[in-house]
């Protein structure tokens, strides 16, 4: 598969994780292409020491394993891609892009997995912005953009009476009872931008 992408060299290949690290070591390749599952030393085991000894050399995991754990250890050994073993060519090639631009390439099966393994860590639990009704996060919004109680009856053609229920809600809520916290709450999720 390499071969047929040119302009790549092959300088070693072994199926050995100590023989790896060694023929790495010699020869500080610019890409490994690497599996996980390897006699006397883990790709994994690998890929760590090499990001700690020889921080030019981007390693690419080529594996059949697509569990979280797998996925989250190669990140943390610094690997520069994560290709499944079912990968064409074309992914291949990408990967070896990423890879030599200093960047990173998941395949999008391992993307997928991690963006739906960190949606299930956070759960159902919405965000406090996101727990206020629309009515309460347009109050919000004209509050933090300085408006006052009366002002804010009148834009949205309500009662005095009415804004500060929302308001009363608003808050408790949030945990915020006063104004410049809310102002800075707004701030912090994006509500409304500070000048």
């Amino acid at each position: 598969m390499l071969e047929t992408l040119g302009n790549i060299e092959i300088v070693a290949e072994t199926g050995d994780g100590r023989e790896a690290l060694e023929l790495i070591r010699k020869h500080r390749p610019d890409v490994v292409l690497m599996d996980i599952t390897m006699p006397s030393l883990t790709g994994l085991e690998v890929a760590q020491r090499v990001a700690e000894e020889i921080d030019t050399v981007r390693i690419i995991i080529l594996s059949m394993h697509t569990s979280e754990d797998y996925i989250a250890r190669a990140i943390r050994a610094g690997v520069s891609g994560y290709l499944l073993k079912t990968a064409d060519p074309v992914e291949l090639e990408l990967a070896l892009r990423a890879a030599m631009n200093r960047e990173m390439y998941l395949s999008p099966t391992v993307s997928k997995q991690l963006v739906d393994d960190y949606a299930r860590r956070l759960g159902p639990q919405a965000s406090p912005a996101e727990q206020l009704t629309p009515r309460q996060r347009e109050i919000l919004q004209l509050i933090a953009e300085g408006k006052s109680t009366k002002d804010i009856a009148i834009t949205l053609n309500v009662s005095v009476k009415t804004v500060e229920t929302h308001r009363k809600d608003l808050m408790d809520r949030l945990g915020i009872y006063d104004v410049p916290g809310l102002v800075r709450f707004a701030i912090r999720v994006g509500i409304i931008k500070a000048e």
